[in-house]
């Protein structure tokens, strides 16, 4: 049975039960800050498990995409070492939303299992909490495995959580018995045992209970099921391998890797390592990119750079020298294309973009390991069994390379390394973190807010049709806490039965205005939507007092909504008008709509020219004249999707949602507030396009009346350039003549400098001195910057003839740059950036480079002199 077969299998199983198919959520969480990535099935469900969010079923079934790389779940140190980890995987799951429990959920696994999948009952096994009486006779009644393939564990292995807060159970793991050739072979070995005797193929989590952030267990509304079983796993078991390499799933990029790399899988171990590495994180890399993720310095793009970094590593170790990441996507796209269509979809924007990292990273790596070699050279020279932690550090500040790949490569030559010393120096250097993820304080800040939500009903919207609403007043809330009344002069919190106050979500700000009732009056400063289903007002009371309980009006600011949703709907325009002119392949990466202005991330490899900006203008532009009326309605998800409507990966979407259209020009999900047809923007202008990170550009623009004040800044500043000028019209005639006057007087200087640079290297090879038959020169000239300083380097290196030179200058009273470098004949023997390191840290600063040139820089002028001499010293003991 092939993977394909087997997950259709299970999917139309739970169908026959009654489960509803629910397709895979995105593998970048919608809307939810504890996680880095969905890490397991239930994750699209979490709203509905702890009764915030409500569904038209009670049951469904799906197979989700996962990762687990980062965060509190985090396997990509094992991957590639053992046959079953993986950083991507299909988590194949059943859910019960307070239908059935316990008894259903067994006999369900046992019946899939035994009668579809045709495992052998006898090879079975089941494990249950240990505190849990009920699991283990409803296996013995249900099933008839006997009570001595019945295993009760603890909390360790028996009671599940996705975090440190959230739902979680006590769980039965079904395993099967793979046999004893497969395992240790020792006598002892049972069920808990780590070696693969035993597998575990299918956990069932009874899900009970909502863990606070202090440890507290609260019943959830309805007890539910949440079950996981992964696809990789149970392809091996059904395929009878004993790795999930060995499976379809990979079989076809492992012959990609192949074909790319000469070499062949199940050869030697390194090699096997290094493509079972690659096989799992091409697939980890390619999802996330086709999802809209992309390489950055933290957070989940820290993660996905990482992983990229990670496989191009191991991928240089079978001597591919070239990017060969981007072709290999292909044969992710060949293997899961039908099922996840995304991945055809997207597939030039992700070539595209890790093609580039691959490029970037490829600088990086070669660089670094040269140093990094040096460095091991030195460390086992020195008889250390751990590469120091400062040696680590300026690796990693200086050129970019990770600590993790030094890990990779320090372990290839029997070495550790010293990451808490790594680390100190991290903090000394004030360095932040770039695996820095601040979820969990989302989580904490929200658990409040959960705990509001179960005592009261959901905030109902009536923003889309109105700008007033009359409402009552749930809940009252001051630092943090639930209070009784808010004064004259405080600020608070409110939360209300229904509201018209749109609350910041999808790129769009919260609504601000007033809340007013007989001789009270409130300003709404903010509104946000802390956890889903909950409208928050941030109030400050202007008069009387706010009480729970009482019957308010709110009233949006009309002005500044109108303006807001005119920006919104300028967005769509401008998503459409990018595709058209610069690709399909351009999406949506981000987006901030206030009432000023609209910011406006997507999708591309290089600046948009001035043409190209035009065209985009036009469009738009176009659009707003023809004044379309907009078309909004509410459909469910897939069906929505299936029809064609834009999604945003990353947006977490329920099974119904709103569908905003311009006809023929535009039309996606979004939740947003927009105007009633496109004439009511007015006017759009971009003010500005740029580079946010790789692969992302960034648009700013503007619309109506902001849009008008922006020309007039415009007109302004041209008036006040032509009077600098004095000309009355084209002041860029005048400006092109400025600067070639500039030109022509910066190549006067230019030479001016090099005749005294010439005359003064003869100065300085004049103090060179003779150590060990070596001519050395270590000089201080200051006033100059780093470039002038490098020319003078460079006409003292050539008048030397044979020799070393280390220079320095402040410029300023704030910095002191360096240079040293080695003539060709003695950098075989010496290293200009080995010496400059060691000088540049002497002086408190840090430097690096090549074996002929190096340079860097120290704040501590104080230390320059001292640690300029000190080349006579390190050449003494060379």
């Amino acid at each position: 049975m092939n993977s394909g077969e087997i997950r259709k299998t299970f999917l139309e199983y739970f169908k026959s039960k009654g489960h509803e198919i629910v397709r895979s959520s995105s593998v970048v969480p919608g809307n939810d800050a504890t996680l880095l990535f969905t890490n397991a099935g239930m994750v699209q469900f979490k709203g509905v498990f702890q009764g915030e969010e409500k569904r038209p079923y009670s049951r469904a079934t799906t197979s989700q995409k996962c990762m687990r790389a980062g965060g509190k779940h985090n396997d990509l140190e094992n991957v590639g070492h053992t046959a079953r980890h993986h950083t991507f995987f299909e988590m194949l799951g059943n859910f019960s939303f307070g239908d059935y429990f316990k008894k259903d959920a067994i006999l369900f696994a046992w019946e899939l299992l035994t009668e579809y999948y045709k495992l052998p009952k006898d090879r079975l096994w089941a494990t249950v909490f240990e505190d849990d009486d009920e699991a283990e006779t409803l296996w013995k009644d249900l099933t008839g495995i006997p009570a001595n393939r019945i295993v009760r564990l603890g909390a360790k292995d028996n009671f599940w959580q996705m975090g440190d807060t959230g739902p979680c159970g006590p769980c039965s793991e079904i395993l099967i018995d793979q046999g004893e050739h497969v395992g240790c072979r020792r006598p002892d070995c049972a069920v808990g045992c780590d070696c693969d005797r035993f597998l575990e193929i299918w956990n069932l989590v009874f899900m009970q209970f909502d863990r606070q952030q202090d440890g507290k267990l609260n019943p959830l509304p309805k007890p539910s099921i949440d079950t996981g079983m992964g696809l990789e796993r149970l392809s091996a078991v059904l395929q009878g391998k004993y790795n999930n390499f060995d499976t379809d799933l990979f079989s076809h990029i492992i012959a990609a890797i192949c074909r790319h790399s000469g070499r062949s899988y199940n050869a030697d171990r390194l090699t096997d390592i290094a493509i079972r590495v690659i096989a799992d994180h091409i697939r980890s890399i390619t999802f996330l990119l086709s999802e809209g993720c992309v390489p950055s310095n933290e957070g989940r793009g820290y993660v996905l750079r990482r992983i990229i970094r990670r496989a191009s590593r191991y991928a240089k170790s079978l001597d591919i020298s070239e990017p060969v990441l981007y072709r290999l996507s292909d044969a992710v796209a060949e293997t899961m294309g039908d099922i996840y269509p995304e991945l055809n979809e997207e597939k030039f924007r992700v070539q595209k973009m890790l093609r580039l990292e691959e490029e970037r990273f490829m600088k990086t790596l070669e660089q670094g390991l040269l140093i990094l070699n040096d460095v091991i050279k030195q460390t086992q020279k020195g008889g250390l069994s751990s590469i120091p932690g400062g040696e680590l550090f300026r690796l990693y500040d200086t050129y970019g390379f990770p600590l993790d790949i030094a890990r990779d490569v320090a372990s290839e030559h029997d070495l550790s390394i010293d990451e808490p010393g790594f680390h100190r120096e991290m903090e000394q250097q004030k360095t932040k973190a770039r695996a820095s993820w601040v979820g969990e304080e989302a989580s904490s800040s929200a658990s409040a807010y959960k705990e509001l939500l179960r005592k009261q009903k959901a905030t109902e919207f009536v923003g889309y049709e109105a700008f007033d609403a009359e409402a009552e007043v749930l809940a009252v809330i001051s630092g943090g806490t639930s209070v009784d009344e808010l004064t004259p002069g405080s600020e608070g919190e409110v939360l209300l039965d229904r509201t018209p106050f749109y609350a910041e979500s999808g790129g769009q700000i919260g609504d601000t205005g007033q809340l007013s009732a007989d001789h009270v009056r409130m300003l709404v400063l903010d509104t946000r939507k802390p956890v889903e289903g909950m409208h928050i007002h941030k109030i400050r009371v202007v008069e009387g007092s706010l009480r729970t309980g009482m019957k308010v009006r709110g009233s949006v600011d009309r002005q500044r909504r109108l303006s807001i949703m005119r920006n919104h709907t300028a967005t769509h325009l401008l998503h459409a008008a990018l595709r058209n002119v610069a690709g399909e392949h351009v999406k949506q990466a981000g987006s901030f709509v206030s009432d000023e202005r609209i910011r406006f991330d997507f999708t591309h490899f290089q600046s948009l020219d001035a043409k190209m900006i035009e065209a985009i203008e036009d469009e738009v532009n176009e659009s707003i004249l023809r004044n379309i009326p907009l078309d909004m309605r509410t459909m469910e998800t897939g069906k929505a999707i299936e029809s064609g409507v834009t999604a945003l990966f990353g947006e977490k979407y329920g099974d119904v949602v709103r569908v905003i259209s311009v006809p023929e020009v535009s039309s996606e999900l979004c939740g947003g507030t927009h105007a009633h047809a496109t004439g009511d923007i007015g006017l759009f202008k971009i003010i500005s396009e740029g580079s946010v990170a790789a692969g992302i550009r960034r648009i700013e623009a503007v619309t109506g009346k902001a849009a008008i004040a922006f020309f007039r800044e415009e007109e302004t500043e041209l008036r006040r350039v032509c009077e600098g000028l004095k000309v009355s019209e084209r002041p860029a005639d005048r400006i092109s003549k400025v600067l070639g006057e500039m030109k022509e007087m910066e190549k006067e200087l230019e030479s001016l400098k090099g005749k005294s640079a010439a005359a003064r290297s003869g100065e300085i090879v004049k103090t060179a001195r003779n150590i060990k038959g070596v001519k050395a020169v270590a000089y201080r000239l200051d006033g100059l910057d780093a470039r002038d300083l490098r020319i003078i380097a460079d006409n003292v290196r050539d008048e030397l003839g044979s020799g070393i030179l280390v220079m320095a200058s402040v410029k300023d009273d704030q910095q002191a740059s360096m240079v040293a470098m080695v003539t060709t004949d003695l950098s075989k023997r010496f290293s200009a950036g080995t010496i400059l390191r060691e000088i540049a840290a002497a002086a408190g600063g840090k430097g690096g480079g090549k074996a002929d040139t190096a340079q860097g820089g120290t704040k501590e002028i104080a230390l320059l002199d001292k640690a300029l001499e000190s080349l006579y010293d390190i050449l003494n003991r060379t």
